[in-house]
């Protein structure tokens, strides 16, 4: 599968499922939303201290699944993920990047100051994605 014609596929949602490794080698799986941006990369609000931002810190090497609403067409990026920093105070580039990350997920928010704070509070950061490969089923 081309990687333009995976991007164009995902980039007309923004739920799937994110793959990393476990220690042991065996996949964790988790429910997330996203966006790609204008530049390919796939972005991907986490939260520090969880199971996918240890797994992403020990190898980087992740996919993201993406079905169509009738869960027969698919398509796979796999890739290697990049973590920005841990967001540490309301105005700094990783709070800004969330901003940018929830207006493309869900539009604009009630009050972007309380949305700042939360996302310091909870520990928040970005993974980006960047998909070397694409795999899947789409209609022709």
């Amino acid at each position: 599968m081309e990687l333009d014609a995976a991007l164009d596929f995902v980039r007309s949602r923004h739920q799937g499922v994110l793959v990393t490794l476990k220690r042991d080698g065996r996949p964790q799986l988790s429910n997330i939303a996203y966006y790609v941006g204008d530049d390919g990369v796939v972005r991907i609000s986490i939260t520090n201290g969880r199971a996918k931002t240890a797994n992403i810190r020990r190898d980087d090497r992740v996919s993201l699944h993406v079905t169509r609403d009738d869960f027969y067409a698919y398509v796979v990026l796999e890739g290697d993920a990049e973590l920005a920093p841990v967001a540490t105070s309301p105005d700094d580039a990783t709070a800004d990047e969330l901003v940018e990350y929830y207006r493309a997920v869900a539009g604009e928010h009630s009050d972007w100051d309380e949305y700042r704070r939360a996302m310091v509070t909870d520990q928040r950061l970005v993974v980006r994605l960047r998909p070397t490969r694409a795999y899947g089923m789409l209609p022709s």
